[in-house]
């Protein structure tokens, strides 16, 4: 089976992206499964997805349950499927990923200062390839540049300390300075997106250009935080223009969120978890399907 950074490379070539979903549970993740299962690339191949699992969110599986669940998969039914340790705000918190087996790691130092931001990312991506060096397994190392917010939530206006103007992105100079510096396998920019999805109306149109120059200028594949809300539109540029990866979790909190209540009203007398649960896994999975099929340009 090919590698996680042999799919990223193979999306760009193909000028697609790999969707990458968070989940909070074993329901979650079998939407996100489901849904990869039921396409098939251009060329007859399985669909790769990436399972991503936030801090608070490996806090509650457990990392290394987490590693044991994407696992099980992978193996059961030989499916390229990989596991990411989503927003991991210290090298403690990388290195506790990297140990346990995951396929990447992101470091997010988007609120700390450019020279803090590349020291710990620098720490994280050598003590990657010191690990490459014991085991022989690449774990691919991710950082931030800019500040796009932190929770996947129901948003009434732009995250406090966010800024989307073009002074406030990540320009394709700084992308240089700290990919080199950092060593990082994938890079993360603020190209107005932001974390989390607006109440009403989309949320803010990517700068794509900007995408353009940074893929350019950076050399390492891209990858979009903050896709839920994005337009579709936009979607389908970013990808033409280098984004590799793109990340969706409040889409699906959503979604399973409005399915349980409703499940729950229409059964209150319902005990066993596992047929209440059944559409919200049922939501999920269509709202992973959508998006799959959109970033892999399916008809």
């Amino acid at each position: 089976m090919k590698t996680l950074i042999e799919q990223i490379h193979d999306a760009e070539s193909k000028k697609v992206a790999i969707g990458h979903f968070n989940i909070s549970n074993l329901e979650m993740l079998w939407g996100i499964f489901n849904a990869a299962r039921s396409f098939k690339a251009a060329d007859g191949s399985d669909i790769p997805v990436i399972i991503g699992v936030s801090e608070g969110e490996r806090n509650f599986v457990g990392v290394k349950q987490s590693v044991a669940l994407i696992q099980s998969l992978r193996e059961e039914y030989n499916y390229p499927i990989y596991l990411n340790a989503d927003h991991s705000y210290s090298f403690d918190r990388v290195k506790e990923a990297i140990d346990a087996g995951f396929d990447s790691a992101i470091f997010d130092g988007a609120k700390l200062p450019f020279e803090e931001n590349v020291k710990i990312a620098k720490q994280c991506a050598n003590y990657a390839k010191e690990y490459e060096k014991k085991t022989g397994k690449k774990v691919l190392i991710e950082s931030e540049l800019g500040y796009i917010g932190q929770s996947s939530k129901i948003l009434d206006g732009i995250p406090e300390g966010v800024k989307i103007d073009g002074d406030s992105l990540t320009s394709p100079e700084q992308a240089v300075q700290f990919v080199k510096e950092s060593g990082i396998d994938l890079f993360a920019p603020a190209v107005g997106n932001i974390h989390g999805m607006m109440r009403v109306g989309n949320d803010p149109r990517l700068d794509i250009e900007r995408i353009a120059k940074i893929r350019k200028a950076a050399g390492v594949p891209l990858v979009l935080h903050g896709g839920s809300g994005t337009v579709d539109e936009d979607f389908v540029s970013a990808i033409d223009a280098g984004m590799a990866v793109i990340h969706i979790s409040t889409e699906l909190r959503v979604a399973y969120q409005k399915a349980l209540k409703l499940s729950l009203q229409e059964n209150p007398d319902e005990v066993a978890p596992y047929k209440y649960l059944k559409d919200p896994v049922k939501a999920v999975e269509m709202v992973a399907a959508g998006r799959l099929k959109l970033f892999n340009k399916i008809k």
